[in-house]
């Protein structure tokens, strides 16, 4: 299953959480980035970090109305432990996805 999420919501939720202002420039500056976020169990519904097995971090370039007014967005995909029914992948992606609209 994969999700996009831009880069700048990305930064918010590293911001919030831990104080600091990442720059964020590649996937893997998103992966590290990211690894942060889903530590933080508490805020993706407690044990839902444990059915994921790895995460892929791929960074997309979306164009608005020209070549230069385009946004940075990483599309995750997620690799799931293979006993983990489409039920709890959903209900995490979910989950992630809920943290990244509030910000």
């Amino acid at each position: 299953m994969k999700i996009k999420v831009e880069r700048d919501k990305i930064v918010q939720a590293v911001k919030k959480m831990e104080g600091i202002e990442l720059v964020i420039n590649d996937a893997d500056d998103a992966r590290e980035a990211l690894d942060l976020i889903l530590r933080r169990t508490e805020l993706l519904g407690g044990n839902h970090y444990q059915i994921l097995k790895d995460l892929t971090v791929t960074a997309l370039q979306e164009y608005k109305t020209s070549a230069v007014d385009y946004t940075i967005q990483f599309v995750l995909e997620f690799i799931f432990a293979d006993d983990v029914t489409l039920d709890r992948k959903a209900g995490f992606i979910k989950d992630l996805q809920g943290f990244f609209n509030k910000l």
